[in-house]
């Protein structure tokens, strides 16, 4: 602590002061310098990870650009066509999974986007499986599937009694029905996701001409991204995962997981794997790897885009990322030496899944966030002994941000927001990822992320901003941002009075962002479309 400053407290008289001053003094030579400098090489290490992984992707990328690897080059790809001697049973029969929970705003996109799918009539079948619980919301669903039964479309309206598993548990109930055993196909659609009426046209030729390809992943369109700034930021990080992560995950042969719809599966791949398990939060990812490490194949068609639907409240989105990142966690866990010990898959593809995949994009990136530049950093302004060179404070950051938003090129304007918000983000990422790694309390916990569907068009057609809950003050408060905040806010004003580094630049703005969602003025209003 500075000198001068110190002389100030004690001539102040404040005892309390006073003996803070000379226990920070006693403990902060032997104990917090060391500790500190311990964990300032710990972060560096891992932004290296996390930067060398950035700067491998991006060369890959720019490869598969340059030399046009397109998935319909790489793999055999034909069109299909009919056959006149075979009929309609020359097209694999597929089975359409829908799998829902009280989605009373999009029920009938999904359901009629599924069953306009352009495919021979009687070579598909649409499964909806229905966990609603609200019985008002189970009728409607069950209405509109009937409606679409009259009008000649094969459509199964499923339930169950229970909620075991939550949505792997559905898809694997799903599985079960006997018109199930005549399909070879399986394609999954979250209740918020509308496929093009040529989704099927564009992606089963992959899986009909290249029999150890399992899956075949398409990406994500988000139909709200310009909803408000937080859909803006969730835009930002989700291109950047379909555009790079995906894409390099594909072409290089590589691991690249499912990401839980929008995808078609080969039944027998499936099954094969172990099915659908319900372990973890992510039985997508968890299939995933399962099926790789039996040497089965996927495909990410980037080209191939679903409609789908961006949290629209904080609250949402939280409950998202946590089992986003608890659930990856968690299945590292599991996992881990079932794929060290595997023999079918070569140690490239090991290396990749373990130490790219799970411990680098799913451990470290969250962990380096918040830990690094929300905690160790700013405490290195309090501790000047401690230094952090300027290549691991500024220029690796940089770089690995530059890297991250160009796959949103028209959001490159809001790249500090998008700075500030991820880093606030990834408190909940950290708490979340720990909870996964050590399954701790919340491990299990699934709440269905709320969908608005067609809530705003509403709104647009009759010109009236959409109307939200008043929230309690309670609820509006977030105690952890807060604190955050203001431990930011201390660390920038003892920079601004006492430091050389000019961090306070970044602890005021990073210290504004926790205090405005910690205050509830994120995601908490849907402006008027």
């Amino acid at each position: 602590m500075d000198p001068v400053y110190t002389a100030g407290l004690l001539r102040g008289g404040d005892m309390s002061a006073q003996f803070g001053v000379v226990v920070w003094s006693q403990i902060k030579a032997p104990l917090i310098v060391p500790l500190l400098r311990l964990a300032v090489v710990i972060c560096l290490a891992m932004s290296l990870m996390l930067f060398i992984e950035r700067v491998y992707m991006a060369v890959v990328i720019v490869l598969v650009k340059l030399l046009g690897r397109k998935p319909e080059k790489t793999y055999k790809w034909e069109q299909m066509k009919d056959d006149v001697e075979l009929g309609n049973s020359a097209y694999p029969m597929v089975l359409v999974q829908i799998p829902m929970y009280n989605e009373k705003e999009v029920y009938q996109l999904s359901i009629g986007a599924a069953c306009g799918l352009s495919w021979p009539s009687d070579r598909i079948i649409v499964q909806v499986l229905d966990d609603s619980t609200d019985p008002v919301i189970k009728n409607m669903v069950e209405v509109e599937c009937m409606r679409w039964a009259n009008k000649g479309i094969n459509i199964k309206y499923e339930i169950r009694g229970n909620r075991n598993g939550y949505k792997a548990g559905a898809l694997k109930e799903g599985m079960k029905r006997s018109y199930v055993k005549q399909c070879d196909l399986v394609a999954i659609f979250d209740a918020d996701f509308q496929p093009e009426p040529d989704f099927l046209w564009r992606t089963v030729p992959f899986l009909i001409h290249n029999p150890r390809i399992a899956l075949v992943q398409t990406r994500w369109k988000f139909v709200n991204a310009d909803e408000c700034l937080m859909t803006r930021m969730q835009e930002m990080s989700l291109d950047y995962h379909f555009t790079v992560e995906q894409e390099v995950g594909s072409s290089t042969y590589a691991f690249f997981g499912f990401n839980g719809t929008a995808g078609v599966w080969r039944i027998a791949a499936l099954n094969e794997a172990g099915g659908w398990q319900d372990r973890t939060t992510v039985e997508d990812m968890d299939l995933a790897v399962r099926a790789t490490l039996k040497g089965w194949k996927f495909v990410y068609i980037g080209g191939v885009k679903v409609k789908n639907e961006l949290p629209s409240t904080l609250e949402a989105y939280r409950y998202q990322q946590h089992r986003w990142s608890c659930g990856p966690a968690n299945l590292f866990r599991k996992m881990a030496m079932e794929i060290i010990r595997n023999k079918k898959v070569s140690l490239w593809k090991k290396v990749h899944v373990i130490y790219s995949f799970f411990v680098v994009r799913k451990v470290v990136a969250h962990i380096v966030t918040f830990i690094f530049y929300c905690i160790v950093l700013p405490a290195t302004v309090l501790v000047p002994e401690v230094a952090v060179p300027k290549w691991g404070a500024v220029y690796i950051p940089s770089i690995i941000t530059i890297l991250n938003a160009v796959g949103t090129p028209r959001s490159l304007h809001l790249i500090i927001f998008w700075i500030l918000f991820e880093n606030v983000m990834s408190l909940h990422r950290t708490k979340a990822t720990f909870i996964g790694l050590l399954e701790a309390g919340r491990v299990n916990e699934w709440i269905v992320t709320e969908k608005l569907g067609d809530a705003l068009k509403g709104n647009k057609a009759s010109n009236k901003p959409q109307k939200k809950p008043r929230l309690q003050l309670r609820e509006r408060l977030h105690l952890l941002e807060l604190g955050v905040g203001g431990y930011l806010f201390f660390c920038g004003c003892y920079d601004l009075a006492f430091g050389k580094n000019h961090y306070f630049f970044y602890l005021y703005a990073q210290a504004i962002a926790f205090f405005i969602v910690g205050l509830g003025y994120v995601g908490t209003f849907v402006p008027k479309a």
